[in-house]
């Protein structure tokens, strides 16, 4: 079982409410939560990308740190926890991205991986002048398929031919290189995320209830095991540690009191534009009403673990073995305090407890 972080280098991290701490992002922020990730033994750190927030009165995700520059500092400041940066497809060619990342791969002696984000919120791409059309919704995933290929023939030989639709490039170097395939994640939940992931990925990270969980989780395995492949699939959870329960729980409820209904409001209105179902943004749109344990949408639709650390632990036990998931990535909304309390006082305790 193996844990990460999900930084929070935009605005508030990952709750949009106005009774959760509230912050602009800074190095100095991720760089306390990353160290404090690796002394407590986590696994890996990764980082979202956004290029316009939801407003509101939180100013959710207004400001956001930019994702590879971010991780480049980290990898200069870190020793053993891997570093995976986010690419949005439609604003980094695969070319720039491809060498990025191997500039990321040689600061941290060989601990980079990628995040791959298809783009489904239409308004940050607007107003660069970079969304291509709204058949986008629909075929993002095949873009992206061809985005990587890219990617991973100049990763293994540091030059490619390739032209198709959507790219072209001819006879074009990139050197160094690191010359093996560097680690793909996805978000895959949609059937077209899901086929993705099974064919280009290497780890999916899932948003759900442990009941929709399990089932993306044997989805995944079965369809790369068809292609001669492993993808393991990771639980993206929001915990909440107090001495109590009942202190968990009613930090919980504070949050979902005071989530911020402009915020949510304009991210749901984004969700509504897309058009491929069953992924992140039918998720947003499911969760207005779900309770905190579920996903509700003042977490992000995250499902969150709240209470003692004991019952944390055993919550999260549960859910590796009925999901059959090989790791987790945490959000909290506190993160530095957060992450030791997972490290000193629930990890101990569970009986998953990686490694």
């Amino acid at each position: 079982m193996k844990f990460g972080v999900f930084l929070p280098n935009g605005s508030n991290g990952y709750i949009p409410s106005t009774t959760s701490p509230r912050y602009l992002p800074s190095y100095q922020h991720n760089l306390e939560i990353t160290l404090e990730a690796e002394r407590q033994g986590l696994d890996f750190v990764l980082s979202m990308m956004k290029y316009r927030g939801f407003g509101g009165e939180s100013g959710y995700w207004d400001a956001c740190l930019e994702s590879f520059t971010l991780m480049a500092g980290l990898a200069a400041a870190t020793n053993t926890i891997g570093l995976f940066p986010s690419v949005t497809l439609l604003a980094h060619h695969p070319a720039i991205c491809a060498r990025m990342v191997a500039t990321i791969d040689d600061i941290s002696g060989g601990r980079c991986g990628l995040n791959i984000v298809t783009g489904w919120n239409k308004p940050e791409y607007v107003q660069m002048g970079l969304w291509p059309s709204d058949a986008h919704y629909e075929r993002r995933y095949e873009l992206a398929a061809d985005y990587l290929k890219i990617v991973k023939a100049l990763w293994r030989d540091g030059r490619v031919t390739h032209h198709s639709e959507f790219y072209n490039l001819e006879d074009c170097a990139m050197q160094p290189f690191p010359g093996r395939d560097l680690p793909i994640v996805c978000a895959g939940q949609s059937p077209k995320g899901v086929e993705f992931t099974a064919a280009m990925g290497d780890h999916n990270f899932v948003m759900a209830h442990p009941d929709r969980l399990r089932t993306i989780v044997e989805t995944v395995k079965g369809k790369a095991a068809e292609r001669g492949r492993q993808v393991g699939t990771y639980a993206l959870l929001g915990l909440i540690i107090a001495p109590s329960d009942g202190e968990a729980q009613a930090i919980a409820q504070r949050i979902v009191a005071g989530a911020d209904q402009g915020a949510i409001a304009n991210i749901l209105a984004s969700a509504a534009m897309d058009t491929n179902v069953g992924g992140t943004s039918d998720r947003m749109k499911e969760a207005l009403g779900l309770p905190v344990e579920d996903g509700n949408i003042a977490f992000m639709s995250f499902p969150v673990v709240a209470g003692s650390p004991q019952t944390v632990a055993s919550r999260l036990d549960a859910i590796a073995e009925e999901t059959g998931i090989d790791g987790m990535l945490f959000s909290w909304p506190d993160f530095v305090p957060g992450v030791r309390d997972f490290g000193e006082k629930v990890r101990p305790l569970m009986r998953q407890a990686g490694g």
